[in-house]
């Protein structure tokens, strides 16, 4: 298949399938023992791979919430827990969730998906998109289906980043953008009704236009793949997200 049908197909899959630990019952759990909530764990595990950094700097990378939101699950979370042993654990929740989902996916199908998942990311400069960055700084894991799943993590990091640059360049802000995307996650994400745009036909073809200048811009980075190893990475990261859906434990 083509760079831009696999980033086509694979934007849905990716997209869930990396956010799908942050609120599992296990890593809830996992929250708990660290003496915080879930949210807060999402917050400063997700921010914390960014460093002990400020709060502007977590606002940036996480474009689409509302500042008063990034306040609770940074900045007064970060009073509670150190950000960056938070990420460790977080990542850790990642790979427990994993280890609890994936038991029927081959082992060989996870460690090319991780192979070929590292290549694309390879292919993303270094210091353009810092959440990313990140989770490329995590070390590599030994175990394929942890090393499968930190990968799919990363590239989920990598599309929402090449995201936040299509909407800005489209216009459009982040309530806007959020609300277009899903009206729960508008609300999940901190805006109240106040911040609720007027959806005009514009705006309706400001946000198609980012879709596909996201999907353009994934395109580019697994134009860095072989035709085989595009094949691979659609058959694992859709392996996952079905194993997501049924999980078998290991």
């Amino acid at each position: 298949m083509t760079p831009l049908e696999l980033a086509q197909r694979l934007a849905r899959p990716i997209g869930a399938l990396g956010a799908a630990f942050y609120f599992d019952p296990g890593t809830v759990e996992a929250a708990a023992a660290l003496g915080i909530n879930v949210y807060e764990f999402y917050g400063l595990g997700r921010g914390g791979v960014l460093g002990d950094v400020d709060v502007a700097t977590v606002r940036d990378a996480f474009h689409f919430f509302h500042p008063r939101t990034i306040d609770l699950l940074w900045r007064a979370a970060r009073q509670k827990a150190d950000p960056v042993e938070v990420a460790r654990a977080h990542v850790a929740a990642a790979y427990a969730y994993a280890d609890r989902t994936f038991g029927a996916v081959p082992l060989d199908l996870l460690a090319t998906t991780a192979r070929v998942a590292r290549t694309v990311l390879e292919a993303d400069p270094l210091g353009a998109h810092p959440l990313a960055d990140g989770y490329r700084r995590v070390p590599v894991p030994a175990d394929p289906v942890h090393d499968a799943y930190v990968g799919v993590i990363a590239l989920r990091e990598l599309r929402g980043a090449l995201h936040i640059e299509a909407v800005n360049a489209a216009g459009l802000s982040p309530a806007q953008a959020c609300y277009l995307e899903d009206a729960s996650i508008f609300t999940l994400h901190g805006y109240r009704e106040a911040d609720v745009p007027v959806v005009t036909p514009a705006l309706e073809a400001g946000k198609a236009k980012a879709e596909i200048a996201t999907d353009a811009a994934m395109a580019e980075r697994f134009a860095a793949l072989e035709d085989s190893e595009r094949d691979e990475l659609a058959r694992g990261v859709e392996a996952m997200a079905a194993a997501s859906a049924s999980p078998v434990p290991r």
